[in-house]
């Protein structure tokens, strides 16, 4: 019976531990480069922030994806993924369209329209607040709440 007890004990408290992992890795911010990826594979699904540079070095870059890693949590729950761009000389397809100058942050929606476009880094209290007044994110809060 001792025996018995302490395997459910061990299989118990092994649990919280695996699913813990497994939270961990789902809120990992998803970070792409510009040169792997094509727009249309997030339409619908996924809320592409577009952060752009000359340099990977340049200050606003770095400061722009820590802030965005610092409260990843918080863009996972709108569906976010980044995608960067600091090869200018690369011209990816993304940089042709939509034609950065220097540091620029983009944000798309879902239906890959250009929302918002900033020439400095921003915070993800104010990218949340502003991705929470898009129609189609106001929609999947109702859903959320199940107000429809």
């Amino acid at each position: 019976m001792r025996a018995f007890t302490a395997l459910v004990l061990s299989v118990t408290l092994a649990f919280p531990a695996f699913s813990q992992e497994a939270v961990d890795e789902v809120s990992t911010l998803k970070i792409f480069e510009a040169s792997e990826v094509d727009l249309l594979q997030f339409t619908w699904t996924d809320r592409p922030i577009l952060v752009f540079a000359d340099s990977p070095f340049d200050p606003r870059f770095e400061e722009q994806i820590e802030l965005l890693k610092a409260d990843a949590e918080e863009l996972m729950i709108r569906d976010v993924v980044v995608i960067t761009d600091t090869d200018p000389a690369g011209m990816s397809e993304l940089r042709k369209e939509l034609r950065p100058r220097g540091f620029g942050l983009v944000l798309l929606g879902k239906d890959g329209q250009v929302k918002l476009r900033k020439p400095s880094p921003w915070d993800v209290r104010e990218i949340t607040h502003a991705i929470d007044k898009w129609p189609i994110r106001l929609k999947e809060i109702r859903d959320e709440q199940g107000k429809s």
